[in-house]
């Protein structure tokens, strides 16, 4: 799990995010993000809407698949940033480990949030 210092939830949070970020989309997945200034490190908040998945088990597990990557790649970002990622489909809850990390690269770099390598 990722540490608590780069979670972040709550409806404002959450809100300014998606009034003022940026978006990339994929099949499953929709990354929302915004640069943010009075911050030292980067924020993740991942959201498993009920409309997705019922079963509170499954939007669990989801919820861990997703912040273990982003614990992974969290120092690779090239700046600050409030990151929502949003799942749009209950295929993650099945989907083996290195396709989501390979949509997930693919959206983060996508939306240039990785350093130049």
């Amino acid at each position: 799990m990722i540490p608590s210092p780069f979670r972040f939830h709550g409806h404002n949070s959450l809100r300014y995010v998606y009034a003022n970020g940026k978006a990339v989309r994929s099949q499953t997945l929709t990354v929302k993000w915004v640069k943010n200034t009075h911050r030292s490190h980067s924020r993740v908040s991942v959201v498993v809407s009920k409309k997705i998945l019922k079963s509170a088990v499954g939007r669990n597990r989801i919820r861990r698949r997703l912040y273990e990557y982003m614990r992974v790649h969290l120092p690779a970002l090239n700046d600050v940033y409030d990151i929502v990622i949003i799942a749009t489909s209950s295929e993650l809850r099945t989907m083996p480990y290195a396709e989501i990390e390979a949509t997930l690269d693919g959206l983060l770099d996508k939306a240039g949030l990785f350093k130049a390598s």
